[in-house]
C-alpha cells in the first residue's frame, strides 16, 4: 500500500516538461495541451501523438463505472499484450509521474532516452510483474525527487484553491493495434479496442469524452498528449 503522499503534479505542459527532461525524456518529445475534444481542435496537435493522458476529478460515479467494469471484465475476460508495460501507483498522489511514465514506457522505441533515472527504473522494471514495477518505483529516488522538486514548482506558480479536489491522472497508449488505458489504481489495464498509431489521438478523446458524460456537471478535465515537438 502507500507509503508516502506527495504533493500531486500539477497538468501543466511546462512543468510536466520539465520533469521528463529531468528523468531523461529527449526535447524531441514533448507534453502539449489538447484544447478540445472536437475534430478540428485534434487537428491542431503536433504529430505523432504517442500517448494520451487524462486528468479528471475522481467522483462516486467515476469510482461506480471502475467497480462494474472491472467486475464486467473478471466475467468476460480481455486480452492484453504481453508488450505493453503497466505498472501499479503504490504512493499517493504520484498518478501524475505514473501517467508519464507509462506514455514514456510504452514508447521506447521511438524515444532514445538518454542514460538517467527512468532508463535505469524501465531496464529494472522490464522483467516484473505490475506490483513489483509499483513497488520498484516507490524505491526510485531520483524519479520520486524530481517529482517532488517539480511539483512544488508548479505548486509555487499556480493558486491552490483546487488542493482539496481529488483528481486523478491516467494515460492512452496504442500497443499492437488496441488502445489501452492505463491506471495505476486500476485492477489492471484496459482494452478499449482496435486503435492505430495515426488514430491513436482520435480514439482516446472519444474515451475521453465518456469519462466526462459520466460527470455532467463537472468541468475540471484536463487533456495533454505527448507528440513529438515541431
Amino acid at each position: 500500500m502507500a507509503t508516502e503522499t506527495l504533493v500531486p503534479l500539477e497538468s501543466n505542459p511546462e512543468v510536466m516538461n520539465k520533469f521528463l527532461q529531468k528523468l531523461g525524456v529527449p526535447c524531441n518529445w514533448n507534453i502539449v495541451d489538447v484544447m478540445g475534444l472536437e475534430p478540428e481542435l485534434l487537428s491542431w496537435v503536433p504529430k505523432p501523438v504517442i500517448a494520451v493522458t487524462l486528468l479528471f476529478p475522481l467522483s462516486d460515479a467515476y469510482e461506480h463505472h471502475k467497480q462494474k467494469e472491472e467486475n464486467d471484465i473478471l466475467s468476460k475476460g480481455q486480452e492484453i499484450s504481453n508488450n505493453l508495460f503497466y505498472m501499479k501507483q503504490n504512493i499517493s498522489n504520484a498518478c501524475g509521474t505514473v501517467a508519464l511514465v507509462h506514455g514514456v514506457a510504452n514508447n521506447t522505441d521511438k524515444i532514445q532516452l538518454n542514460d538517467g533515472p527512468l532508463k535505469k527504473f524501465l531496464e529494472e522494471a522490464t522483467e516484473l510483474d505490475a506490483n513489483a514495477r509499483g513497488e520498484l518505483f516507490v524505491k526510485s529516488e531520483s524519479i520520486i525527487n524530481a517529482h517532488k522538486e517539480l511539483a512544488q514548482e508548479g505548486q509555487t506558480n499556480t493558486p491552490s484553491a483546487d488542493d482539496s479536489v481529488n483528481h486523478h491522472f491516467i494515460t492512452f497508449v496504442h500497443k499492437d493495434g488496441i488502445l489501452y488505458e492505463l491506471d495505476g489504481r486500476k485492477a489492471f489495464p484496459i482494452n478499449h479496442g482496435k486503435t492505430t498509431p495515426d488514430s491513436l489521438l482520435d480514439d482516446a478523446a472519444k474515451i475521453c469524452k465518456e469519462f466526462m458524460a459520466r460527470d455532467p456537471e463537472e468541468v475540471r478535465f484536463t487533456v495533454v498528449a505527448l507528440a513529438a515537438s515541431e
